[in-house]
């Protein structure tokens, strides 16, 4: 999946008029669009350490291939072979958490950053509360809880916790006993802003509101988006290093609509315009359409955005379309993207779908790519060595993904764990394996015979999409659930149908009745294949070219 994906298409397809492109505005830089092969500004982005003498560039036909076709050193201090350390620490930042949409009222609901376990409610006022996920107890996780009278139960021996903390009560304490003060739980800063919640990680620096992630199209007039929230089983830099990739598009996701084609796989163009300590920005687009050009910014610690403005030529109004990934690390080898595409006009085609219809085809698009991300995460964590010994990334395609990589290498000592261009460092922890469902799913495990046997649909697992993508989606969960209401009652009447049929001796009456039976089974398909559609994972069919 890219930045500017099949996904995108019905908010674009009804700019029928001649347009022209203009830069999009991105706070909060704003910039003129130089033409691509003017010089860029440099910046410095940090003190310079740990000075290491520079690789041996390469020789013969091979050093040609480089200079030519390979992205190179960005700066001086890369091609002298220093390293440039930015002031960074992964705590500092907000991360988003969830869709303020799809956040449960009635139960907690467990996310991780990195390898801290959090969960996420709504108290009886409907604020949000958000806690380390543990209960102070004996360890036993709250997003397994409950929530009674707006206050939060641990359902291992029913504490129950509330606002900043507080246990408010302990049904096994004596009755003139007091709640010790150390029976509270961490919390962590949470913000609803723009319909997604962020959660500040530092619990020794106070929130920084300047960080808060913004996002000025979002906010304007007439803004339509349609947003979702996927599971990945593969590192968050993997999956920024995806998104960030236009190159596969037409190979990876060729016909999955129509503005994927393997024909049109081409070289690009890129302009890197702003490095910082806080990421990187520039323009990039077709080298057959020098008109049409995207604005891609990638922001500290995981937010990566792309931006279109389009003139109509004939009325002179600007349209504004966005495609934003909040990508959310959530352990080693997983992690949690909020996607988000929108814009200020939308294509009338588009409104003829419902929104589960574009959800499943995002979970479509991510399932084509699962396979090539899985295996490079288990690459990287094998090879153990920096991409830049691994990875040849073409001028012609993935500057972004270099661009990341370098960006990784300042800040990468001030994360758990990174896979820099030049630098690496493992994870010091062990991966978290969870062997039962929770919160939202252990909900509905909960009333069946036995713990976490919900039926393979259900399971844990992040390779089946109902996991990955429906347990998270209120609207998707609604509709299976519909959909499988109406499979039932239709398979009910058109088997009611057929009784009659059978016992009745009049012939039309029965050419009716079984006509009737012959419509509900149509209808019982219709519904499995809806619900199919949302819950099943597309296979990739080989076919000889």
């Amino acid at each position: 999946m890219a930045l500017f994906h099949p996904f995108l298409s019905h908010y674009s397809t009804s700019l029928l008029s001649p347009v022209t492109h203009k830069q999009p505005q991105s706070q909060p830089l704003k910039l003129v669009r130089p033409p691509f092969n003017a010089p860029t500004r440099k910046t410095k982005c940090g003190a310079v350490a740990d000075i290491k003498p520079a690789a041996p560039a390469p020789v013969g036909d091979d050093d040609e291939d480089h200079k030519v076709l390979l992205v190179g050193p960005t700066s001086e201090q890369e091609r002298r072979g220093e390293r440039i350390v930015a002031d960074y620490d992964w705590t500092e930042e907000w991360y988003p958490l969830y869709l303020t949409q799809d956040i449960p009222e009635d139960a907690p609901l467990g996310l991780t950053v990195f390898d801290k376990q959090l969960v996420l409610y709504r108290d009886g006022n409907g604020v949000l509360q958000c806690y380390q996920d543990r209960c102070p107890h004996r360890l036993a996780k709250l997003s397994e809880g409950q929530l009674i009278d707006g206050r939060l139960e641990c359902l291992y021996h029913g504490w129950q916790f509330e606002g900043a903390g507080k246990c408010v009560k302990i049904p096994q304490l004596p009755a003139d006993a007091k709640i010790p003060r150390s029976a509270c739980v961490k919390t962590y800063e949470v913000r609803d802003s723009q319909g997604v919640v962020w959660v500040w990680m530092s619990r020794k620096t106070p929130p920084n509101p300047a960080k808060l992630p913004w996002f000025e199209n979002f906010d304007r007039p007439g803004f339509q988006d349609t947003s979702t929230t996927h599971e990945l089983p593969y590192d968050h830099s993997i999956l920024l290093e995806n998104l960030m990739d236009p190159a596969h598009v037409p190979i990876s996701h060729d016909r999955t609509d129509w503005s994927a084609k393997r024909e049109d796989a081409q070289p690009l163009r890129f302009e890197v315009t702003e490095r910082t300590d806080r990421g990187f920005a520039g323009w990039w687009g077709k080298t057959t359409d020098q008109s049409a050009s995207s604005f891609l910014r990638f922001e500290a610690p995981c937010s990566l955005q792309n931006n279109r403005e389009i003139v109509d030529d004939k009325t002179g109004e600007t349209h504004y379309f966005s495609g934003l990934f909040l990508c959310r690390p959530t352990g080693q080898g997983k992690s949690m993207l909020i996607v988000r595409f929108g814009g200020t006009k939308r294509s009338p085609l588009a409104k003829l779908f419902p929104k589960w219809y574009f959800h499943q085809n995002a979970g479509k698009v991510f399932e084509q790519d699962m396979g090539f991300l899985s295996s490079q995460n288990e690459i990287l964590l094998k090879e153990k060595v920096p991409t830049k010994n691994l990875y040849l990334n073409l001028k012609s395609s993935d500057t972004w993904v270099a661009e990341y990589r370098k960006w990784m290498d300042k800040v990468g000592h001030g994360m758990p764990y990174h896979f820099g261009h030049s630098t690496i460092s493992l994870p010091k922890e062990p991966a978290v394996v969870e062997h039962a469902p929770a919160g939202l799913v252990a909900g509905v495990s909960a009333s069946l015979p036995a713990k976490g046997g919900i039926g393979t649909m259900h399971a844990p697992n992040l390779a089946n999409r109902y996991f990955r993508h429906v347990v998270h989606c209120k609207e998707c969960r609604n509709v299976v659930k519909a959909f499988q209401a109406w499979k039932n009652y239709l398979s009910a009447v058109a088997v009611a149908l057929t009784a009659l049929a059978i016992l009745i001796s009049g012939r039309q009456w029965k050419a009716l009745l079984l006509v009737s039976a012959a419509v509900c089974s149509g209808g019982v398909y219709a519904c499995s294949a809806a619900v199919a559609l949302n819950t099943t994972n597309f296979i990739r069919t080989h076919r000889r070219l």
